[in-house]
């Protein structure tokens, strides 16, 4: 079982998500949380574009309601990492299957967006259904 690091320096935080400059926190928020995790340039790398994606997800499709990252480093076995939750009230997501499809998109996008960000980190969960808009949570963790 995951658990939250109460001796960390930079355990938690939250960024709001209601426009572009808004990137720019989560980005920094998740960099500053990767690093205090003891995360290598490359995973800080993939947790912070998995991150960016997510978090551009929420401006395109949460229908101008926005979101909030709740970040914290987390300890498992020993090992650190960072867990990052996305939250909207938009509309939701009605196929998830389809959703984590490459190619499938509603926003005429590549549709990479989830496929991708899945496939950067550890773990990926995903809770919606259409009207009660969508949370996305990522774990980063570190390498042995």
């Amino acid at each position: 079982m995951d658990q939250t690091l109460p001796d960390s320096t930079i355990d938690q935080a939250a960024v709001t998500i209601t426009d572009e400059t808004d990137l720019i926190g989560v980005r920094h928020t998740l960099r500053a949380h990767a690093r205090a995790a003891g995360l290598s340039l490359v995973d800080e790398t993939k947790l912070i574009t998995a991150g960016s994606e997510l978090a551009r997800n929420i401006l395109v499709h949460a229908a101008g309601a926005g979101g909030r990252l709740d970040v914290q480093q987390v300890m498992r076995d020993r090992r650190r990492g960072v867990r990052a939750t996305f939250t909207d009230e938009g509309p939701g997501i009605e196929d998830l299957d389809a959703a984590l499809t490459d190619g499938f998109s509603t926003a005429g996008s590549l549709g990479l967006g989830l496929p991708g960000s899945r496939r950067l980190v550890d773990e990926l969960t995903i809770s919606s259904s259409p009207g009660s808009g969508t949370t996305v949570t990522i774990v980063k963790w570190q390498r042995r």
